[in-house]
């Protein structure tokens, strides 16, 4: 007998964000990389023309902000041929870069597509810590060089922090980096050990320290309000604890941290996307709002979730967003295991599909960092 599952269970899905590793070739060793990217060349890349197809088809299920990244996307020949094609789409292209070869020309280069914004990771208030971990002297400046080069052509510029227990204690004085460096927003990255970062587990935050941290994170937000948006990556209870903290302080919509987290579907006048990049409408987007497309175009939930949606070469994008067994999955609730499947912020929160994966071979397993216990005779 087939069991009806309640609408509750199933979450719809509205493509906003996709992740686009356009190479895995890299200029640096960084100790988290994800994909433990090496200077390339890296064998069976997407070609030029690969890649305007696959922007065709990413338009055909939606408009999402498009994220080109790496490795470093800014050492492909062929970077601004694609971004200039996704935007001619329609498509409000992002770029995630290490920072280190933005010189005046290619800032202008990215003006003219134009980017809307560069994420650029800074794990260390000091060039001695960057460089360290960033695996290469000088890298520091010349981040910073290259922040410096997008603010002056008008680019706005994210500041990313991949958090460990080697870095927590510099949580303010990065802060105050990214706002001397006029960034608009502060993405701290709670590590989740894959690729070269699986070389950090040691020195992976403990649950608790990822709650003290994500609670920070309000403090601050509250604090600065519209002057900076901070947005907590692989740490999807945050919401939980925004929902937690917001009850306790029995604020008001337009007074809470939230207001500045507006929904990512969200418009401001004739502005489309204004504030997508200012979002947090769910923690775990993979499936839902989000997806990642590797160098040799694999789909994934997120990069950090290392199992196969389908691929590109083999069937069309709108095939594997709409049908494919991990995104259908991740989009019903009633799947989920452990105390993630009983919580009562299991719509919002979702947990870190990825470290679930990681840490149990299964991504609809609880999340391991998440210290809350549910209590399902709360009502929200």
């Amino acid at each position: 007998m087939t069991v009806e599952k309640s609408s509750k269970d199933i979450i719809i899905p509205k493509l906003q964000l996709v992740a686009w590793e356009v190479t895995r070739s890299c200029n640096l060793l960084c100790d988290h990389c994800r994909a433990s990217a090496v200077q390339g060349p890296y064998s069976g890349e997407l070609n030029t023309a690969e890649c305007f197809n696959l922007v065709d088809e990413i338009t055909e299920v939606g408009s999402p902000i498009l994220i080109l990244t790496g490795g470093e996307p800014l050492l492909r020949s062929d970077i601004f041929k694609i971004a200039d094609y996704a935007s001619s789409k329609g498509l409000r292209v992002v770029l995630g870069t290490n920072g280190t070869l933005i010189d005046p020309d290619m800032a202008a280069k990215m003006q003219a597509v134009p980017v809307a914004r560069i994420g650029v990771s800074l794990d260390f208030p000091t060039p001695e810590l960057q460089d360290k971990f960033r695996g290469q002297a000088g890298a520091f400046e010349a981040a910073i060089r290259g922040i410096t080069n997008a603010r002056r052509a008008g680019i706005s510029v994210q500041i990313n922090a991949t958090i460990t227990k080697l870095n927590a204690c510099y949580l303010d004085d990065l802060l105050a980096l990214a706002n001397e460096l006029e960034a608009v927003a502060f993405h701290p990255f709670m590590l989740v050990p894959t690729g070269r970062g699986k070389g950090l587990a040691e020195v992976e935050l403990s649950p608790q320290e990822y709650e003290d941290i994500l609670n920070w994170i309000y403090d601050k937000q509250q604090e600065l309000g519209d002057r900076m948006f901070f947005k907590p990556t692989d740490a999807p209870h945050y919401l939980r604890i925004v929902r937690q903290r917001q009850k306790q302080s029995r604020l008001t919509a337009q007074a809470s941290p939230a207001s500045c987290h507006r929904e990512a579907d969200g418009h401001s006048g004739n502005q489309p996307h204004a504030h997508a990049m200012n979002a947090l409408s769910r923690g775990c987007l993979a499936g839902t709002g989000f997806c990642f497309v590797s160098h040799r175009g694999d789909v994934q939930g997120c990069g950090y979730l290392d199992v196969q949606a389908g691929n590109v070469r083999e069937q069309k994008f709108t095939q594997i967003w709409n049908n494919s067994q991990l995104f259908c999955d991740l989009r019903d609730l009633s799947l989920y295991k452990g105390k993630c499947g009983q919580c009562e912020y299991r719509r919002l929160c979702g947990g870190c599909r990825a470290r679930a994966f990681e840490a149990t071979g299964d991504y609809l397993e609880a999340e391991p960092y998440c210290i809350y216990e549910p209590q399902l005779a709360e009502q929200h």
